[in-house]
């Protein structure tokens, strides 16, 4: 006996970025893991309270702020980036953080959606 009915796929979910404009650049929310066995980006996960999240790895330890340090030299390099233009403006000591990168709105939109879309389909 065969399969009745024809077999639809599912409608692929639009992606959902962790990012928001803001009048001064864009703000990823980012959850951190400190003294991971890499430094690399994980991609997007959902928080239990429904915000979504980058997630990121760093081999170095959360104290005095060395893993924030290794964070924003991480989104630098991934992103392609200078250093100065990124800032933690929240969850400093908490792994749970906000990060700025600061200029101009549309611009990092475009270039942060082509970043997490390359992530999707492999390309990074």
């Amino acid at each position: 006996m065969g399969i009745s009915g024809a077999l639809t796929a599912a409608p692929l979910a639009p992606q959902v970025y962790p990012f928001t404009q803001s009048s001064r650049g864009i703000t990823v929310n980012i959850r951190l893991a400190p003294k991971a066995g890499r430094t690399c980006a994980d991609g997007v996960a959902r928080a239990s309270d429904g915000r979504f999240y980058l997630r990121a790895r760093v081999t170095a330890v959360p104290e005095k702020g060395k893993a924030n340090k290794a964070l924003l030299k991480l989104l630098a390099k991934e992103w392609g980036l200078s250093q100065s233009r990124l800032r933690i403006v929240a969850g400093d000591k908490d792994r749970d953080k906000t990060v700025l990168l600061e200029g101009d709105g549309d611009d990092i939109t475009h270039m942060l959606k082509e970043w997490f879309d390359g992530r999707d389909s492999g390309e990074r």
